[in-house]
């Protein structure tokens, strides 16, 4: 007859988990890796693309659909191409409320040559749906949600303004930093709810 010892059986069961977590750790790519990997995936989105490596100095950009994708930050986290640079006299003020309206697209999961479908609010106009921030004022958690890389185009842009934008990780939605996963926006901006 055999005895079930069950100090032994919970010992065996935790070393089985054990194993089990070590074995599936090591399949998982480090935080570096999926560094580099979201870097290897923005410069194959890129290399399709005109890239000009500064912000003008005059602050005029080049518009339109065929307008280059410029680099806003030394590190290249963040580009901006200028669909219409909106008003030049509607400038954003520290912390005006902005509402925007977006879509945006995985460049990880396109680079994968997966067909990621947009998601975000741009396609439902009810006025309640409209996403929002208060400018340069990340101190708010309804601000620095989105991350600062949707607010950087109206530092140079009017609050109507419309660009497609790369935003690496490091620079958008704060709850989605660790996923290390970069996004191509087209990013719509209002200075009050419509």
């Amino acid at each position: 007859m055999m005895i079930y010892n069950k100090s032994k059986a919970t010992v065996c069961a935790a070393l089985g988990l054990m194993l089990a977590l070590v074995c599936s750790c090591s399949k998982s790519k480090s935080y570096s890796e999926m560094l580099r990997t979201e870097e290897k995936a923005v410069n194959w989105y890129l290399s399709n693309q005109r890239v000009v490596n500064e912000v003008p100095e005059d602050s005029v950009f080049e518009t339109g659909e065929d307008a280059p994708f410029y680099r806003m930050d030394e590190d290249g986290f963040v580009y901006m191409q200028v669909v219409s640079p909106g008003s030049p006299d509607k400038k954003a003020k520290d912390d005006q409320q902005i509402y925007f309206r977006y879509l945006r697209t995985n460049v990880l999961e396109m680079y994968e040559g997966k067909n990621p479908q947009p998601s975000g609010n741009a396609n439902n106009l009810q006025n309640n749906n409209a996403s929002s921030f208060r400018f340069n004022n990340l101190e708010i958690q309804s601000s620095a949600k989105y991350g600062s890389g949707v607010q950087l185009p109206l530092r140079y842009l009017g609050l109507d303004c419309e660009v497609n934008m790369i935003i690496r990780s490091y620079y958008g939605f704060a709850d989605e930093t660790g996923a290390v996963q970069p996004y191509i926006f087209n990013i719509k901006y209002y200075p009050a709810q419509f």
